[in-house]
């Protein structure tokens, strides 16, 4: 025998073997299985004896195989998805029997309400929902359930397989009740139906095979349709009333129909006592009646007997209670003349779970291509962190179809810029994907997206314009009666008009960054929202205008915008650049905000009127005299000429400037770079790039004031000695005081306090550079301390010398002895 024979051989019985293991796993598989149902199926002996002679088996389709695993392993992200789709197929049943009851009330006999309701069983890991909805008959169990998408299955499943967007309505194919396996491996569906007379159980595993049977509990439904499901181990989270609150709360809370939860309570309860315990307790008494004593003799009269009361005891006790869950209503779907102001405040504080009311709404019904109602609301103020979070995924509105939520984080139907807006679409006819998560990108949906914008920006200005209308109403008022009430009926009128201007300032103070990025971004939106633009400007008493006031109050000579950008309104009021707008009457507005830079970029003219930067060169005023400008700059050049020298590459060329009066010269930039202001915001930024902020750097020029005296006497000066270095310090100074006055950030302070010790020197006469003495060393203390000392031992000593000189005789009285 060949090698490869016996290699054949040893395959085909290593085959054989692991097929033998393979029936016997099987086998003790389907064994404990058996064992497991026969105490958690919920059905006697009998009617499971019943149940196996009469079970009809069907075969799934070829394709709804293929199917099954799409919608089990891959269709669906969140597996809690099947409370939902359940939910959505019992509010449809009971939608159908409401409709055929307005034809039929006798289909209302066996069960009037019309309700959902959901409980779950501990010991048998099942999870039930039961409707009270059309039900369906035994040709519908298998036509229903047994058939995925009765038309095109096979087109259907290749859609899916491929991941198409065009999937089309999920409604169509009926795919939302197989979402159940993906908590389930096991389904049992019991429906009656009216138009049949027995109630029929559907069963499957989610393989090729389901069956159906008559329920030989009989009609325990009366009408309509029960889905338990056998959980996986791993999905008996389900098992939890708190869960599936949450659930069908976050899904389902706007479904017209009544959901309930089946909910056990333990209470306390007082119950009689019964014959024995009654006995053995008086039993007690009487014994303690003769443990007192003989001589105590009680008389109890009958009637106090008959009166007594009865004798009771506490028990614990297990109660069902079927709790509510959805009290909310859809309040979109009623017209708006129906609702009042408390509904739709107290339906925002259950969107957003807010504590106060919104500062605006707008309600309304789109039709056309594709219909759909909705509500959106304005807060009053941003969520902590709105632009830190500016990018990430949107939760303004929620997506709900046929009042079931499909997405709560769903941001294709607004701009970003417009992520404050709080509010609920609906529609019974949205292109959904086949998993209902997502919309599927369509046409129809740039059309959504363009009414809710226009919505939301026509919300905004009717805000922003109360105030207006209102006025011009007070304003006919009185031209129409000046008497003393009419005059009382302004005043309260004024109050108002006050009252309503703040919203809209409330809404600017919150989100006016929104609108100045919808600007930037939003271009097909841009005119709208600039007339949203609110601004404090020269004339404006620190009060927000807008472009519009702006525009109204400007002079008959007047051509332009003015406007100025800095980091606060203190450091714009007192700017050198507004001296001469100032001077000549015009507004000019306070740009304050970073992104303002940004705004003014896309921002060019406004109502026909250019916008005009008080910080670039090129300032205009409209009645230029060009021959007194070229004259002063003919009289000038040679001085211009040598402050350029002076100032090296620090600046791109000095001219005449005519924006100023008061200050000597200020430092202006090109028409298309940074200003100071951006200059500074782009220095701050943490990952700024050097390399490419040194390009965008704008070029700078310095204008000067040729009627200023320091003008006049440096230029004196210079002409005088062009190589005198205290002069040429003296307009490095200047150029140093216009860099900081015009608000660009000092570049080498060393540099400029050495500039600022050699003028302070020359003015005092002494030379800031002249060599300092060094300093004598001081005598310490403790040097000094010793040194006293010392002066002191050496006094003793000498003290102490003289005493002994003193008491020894001296030699000639010695000798004399």
């Amino acid at each position: 025998m060949s090698l490869k024979t016996l290699l054949v051989v040893a395959v085909l019985c290593l085959s054989l073997t692991v097929v033998a293991v393979a029936d016997e796993v099987v086998e003790d598989v389907v064994e404990e299985v058996e064992e497991t149902e026969e105490v958690n199926d919920g059905f006697s002996d009998e009617e499971r004896a019943f149940i196996a002679e009469n079970t009809e088996s069907h075969q799934f389709q070829a394709e709804v195989n293929r199917l099954m695993d799409i919608i089990i392993n891959s269709l669906y992200s969140n597996r809690e998805i099947f409370v939902r789709e359940l939910i959505s197929n019992a509010a449809d049943a009971l939608d159908k029997v409401r409709f055929q009851s307005l034809k039929d009330k006798s289909v209302l006999a066996d069960k009037e309400e019309l309700e959902i309701r959901i409980e779950y069983d501990e010991a048998a890991k099942t999870l039930t929902f039961t409707d009270s909805g059309v039900g369906m008959t035994r040709e519908q169990l298998i036509s229903n359930l047994g058939v995925v998408a009765k038309s095109g299955t096979t087109e259907f499943v290749e859609a899916a397989t491929s991941g198409s967007d065009a999937l089309s309505l999920i409604g169509q194919f009926g795919v939302g009740f197989y979402s159940v396996y993906l908590a389930a491996d096991k389904v049992t569906v019991t429906s009656k139906n009216v138009d049949d007379p027995h109630q029929h159980i559907w069963e499957s595993t989610a393989d090729s095979v389901f069956t159906v049977v008559q329920d030989p509990r009989g009609n325990t439904l009366g009408r309509g349709t029960s889905v338990t499901l056998h959980l996986k181990e791993d999905a008996e989270e389900f098992l939890s009333v708190s869960k599936l609150e949450e659930i069908v709360t976050r899904y389902s809370s706007f479904i017209q129909f009544p959901i309930f939860i089946r909910e056990e309570k333990t209470v306390s309860t007082e119950v009689p006592l019964n014959e024995e315990e009654l006995a053995a307790l008086e039993e007690e008494e009487s014994e303690d009646d003769e443990s007192e004593g003989d001589d105590e003799d009680l008389e109890v009269s009958d009637e106090e007997d008959e009166d007594a009361a009865p004798k009771t005891k506490t028990v614990q006790e297990t109660v069902i209670d079927w709790k509510r869950v959805n009290k909310v209503k859809a309040i979109w779907t009623r017209s708006p003349s129906d609702i009042t102001e408390e509904e739709y405040n107290d339906f925002y504080k259950s969107l957003t779970k807010a504590d106060e009311d919104p500062l605006t709404k707008i309600h309304f019904t789109a039709e056309g291509e594709i219909t759909f109602r909705s509500i959106l609301y304005i807060p009053k103020k941003a969520e902590p962190g709105l632009y830190d979070k500016f990018y990430e995924k949107s939760t303004a509105l929620k997506l709900y179809v046929r009042k079931v939520l499909i997405s709560d984080e769903f941001d294709d139907f607004l701009p970003r810029y417009l992520n404050f807006v709080k509010g609920v679409v609906d529609s019974e006819d949205l292109p959904l994907n086949v998993s209902r998560e997502t919309l599927a990108q369509s046409r129809v949906l740039k059309v959504m997206s363009k009414k809710i914008t226009r919505k939301v920006l026509e919300m905004l200005r009717k805000l922003s314009q109360r105030d207006e209308d209102e006025d011009e109403d007070d304003e006919d008022e009185e031209d129409e009666d000046e008497d003393e009430d009419a005059e009382a009926n302004a005043d309260e009128d004024e109050i108002e008009d006050e009252a309503e201007a703040d919203d809209y300032l409330t809404f600017w103070e919150q989100f006016g960054k929104s609108i100045k990025l919808g600007i930037i971004d939003d271009r097909s939106n841009k005119s709208k929202l600039t007339k949203l633009l609110r601004y404090v400007t020269s004339k404006s008493n620190g009060k927000f205008i807008s472009l519009e006031d702006y525009v109204d109050r400007m002079s008959d000579d007047q051509r332009y915008i003015y406007y100025i950008t800095g980091s606060s309104i203190d450091s714009v009021e007192s700017s050198p650049f507004l001296e001469k707008l100032v001077k000549r009457g015009y507004e000019v507005i306070y740009m304050v905000d970073p992104l303002d830079e940004y705004v003014t970029q896309s921002l060019t003219e406004f109502d026909g009127n250019t916008l005009m930067s008080a910080t670039k060169e090129g300032l205009k005023f409209g009645d230029e005299d060009t021959a007194k400008e070229e004259a002063l700059a003919e009289e000038f050049s040679d001085f211009t000429e040598w402050l350029a020298g002076v100032y090296g590459s620090k600046v791109e060329k000095v001219v005449v400037s005519n924006r100023i009066a008061t200050s000597p010269c200020v430092l202006v930039t090109g028409q298309y770079g940074w200003s100071a202001n951006m200059e500074r915001i782009m220095k701050a930024q943490t990952f700024g790039n050097a390399d490419q902020q040194q390009y965008m750097l704008s070029k700078k020029t310095l204008e000067i004031n040729p009627r200023h005296p320091i003008i006049r006497s440096l230029k004196e000066r210079s002409e005088a000695d062009a190589e005198d270095e205290a002069v040429a310090d003296l307009a490095t100074l200047m150029y140093d005081a216009a860099l900081l006055s015009s608000g660009f950030q000092m570049e080498d302070s060393n540099d400029f306090a050495t500039r600022i010790h050699r003028v302070i020197g020359a003015g005092l006469g002494v030379d800031p550079n002249e060599e300092i003495p060094e300093e004598e060393e001081p005598v310490t203390s403790e040097e000094d301390e010793n040194d006293e000392e010392i002066v002191e031992l050496e006094d003793e000593v000498e003290t102490e010398a003289e005493e002994m000189d003193e008491a020894v005789p001296s030699d000639e009285g010695h000798d004399e002895l």
